[in-house]
């Protein structure tokens, strides 16, 4: 029988909640994850639910269980509010929570919520700021990004105030993070990628006089050995990520602009088919953990081996048995 418990001071994250899953029923998944080894779950935000209540449920159900945004949208709700929110799970759950913040992108701010996606930078950073003033209980009045506060005092102050983690693409937000944030949230980026965009992290920590950084990585997963099913599946994936301006900057950044070309010409012209055809199965092989158990657990290593110290696992929804996955990817020690 495998010994589901990480190496020493190792994180094995799970993303929450499952899909197609009612959030009720979630109990008994959660309370896996811990048995199996899990130490955090991690939850997003963007059309399904939102970033706290299943983290809210994980609290009960799953108390040894480390819990973390990754992330929520610095733009939808007002610093007042969201710091609330912030307060509340960190409340919940002393000691336990991670707040993971970002700018999300266009289609989530501006094309759902109504909310014009200016100037991300200032956003992110300064409802960081907000929030490192809310949650020492003192009154907070300044402008902080696109809202102006006036006396706002938070009713619940945690005793043990949340890390903040800010998502992060290129180096300017990477860098925001090492320096103002308790570290950073990348995501869609291959293995390789981490050992460019983890050191700019660290060197920022460094510059400001701190110490290492937490470097968080959303994994995406299939544990299944059908490379056709992969291949078809996993382009649907990654065209529906990577057509996003904020992605699409990201991985010409990383210098796969020439790679990506005819994907996002043929995608902006309409030509859905042809534009999943034009992405190279190699790319597929980067940004997709795929493979046997044990070659999804070794390729994950890849990431941790790189600079990430907090793998959060998201299993692709491919038609797999999401229950299996999971017990599939525990860790092993």
């Amino acid at each position: 029988m495998a010994d589901h418990t990480p190496p020493a001071g190792r994180r094995w994250g799970m993303t929450i909640p499952f899909d197609g899953v009612p959030l009720h029923r979630q109990r008994e998944w959660y309370v896996e994850l811990a048995d199996l080894g899990y130490t955090d779950v991690w939850s997003s935000e963007a059309m399904g639910a939102d970033a706290f209540t299943p983290l809210a449920l994980a609290a009960a159900w799953a108390p040894s269980l480390r819990l973390g945004t990754a992330i929520v949208p610095a733009y939808t709700r007002g610093p007042a509010l969201l710091a609330q929110s912030v307060a509340s799970l960190a409340d919940a759950a002393p000691g336990r929570f991670a707040f993971g913040i970002g700018t999300s992108s266009d289609v989530i701010v501006e094309r759902w919520n109504g909310i014009d996606f200016e100037d991300p930078y200032r956003q992110v950073r300064d409802t960081v700021r907000f929030l490192r003033d809310a949650m020492t209980g003192q009154k907070v009045t300044g402008t902080f990004g696109r809202s102006e506060v006036k006396g706002f005092r938070l009713g619940i102050v945690p005793a043990d105030p949340p890390p903040i983690l800010i998502a992060a693409l290129r180096e300017g937000m990477l860098r925001l993070a090492g320096r103002e944030g308790d570290g950073a949230i990348v995501n869609w980026l291959s293995a390789d990628d981490v050992s460019t965009v983890a050191p700019i992290v660290q060197a920022a920590a460094t510059e400001a006089g701190s110490g290492s950084k937490e470097v968080v990585a959303r994994i995406f997963v299939a544990p299944t050995t059908d490379r056709d099913l992969v291949m078809k599946m996993g382009r649907y994936a990654i065209a529906a990520y990577l057509t996003v301006p904020v992605y699409a900057a990201f991985h010409e950044w990383m210098g796969r602009g020439e790679e990506l070309a005819d994907m996002w010409r043929l995608w902006k012209e309409g030509d859905r088919p042809g534009a999943l055809a034009a992405i190279p199965e190699t790319l597929v092989d980067e940004l997709i953990v795929w493979g046997s158990p044990e070659e999804c657990r070794e390729h994950i290593g890849r990431y941790v081996a790189n600079g990430v110290t907090t793998p959060a696992i998201a299993i692709l929804p491919f038609g797999l048995d999401q229950r299996q996955a999971v017990r599939d990817l525990a860790p092993v020690g």
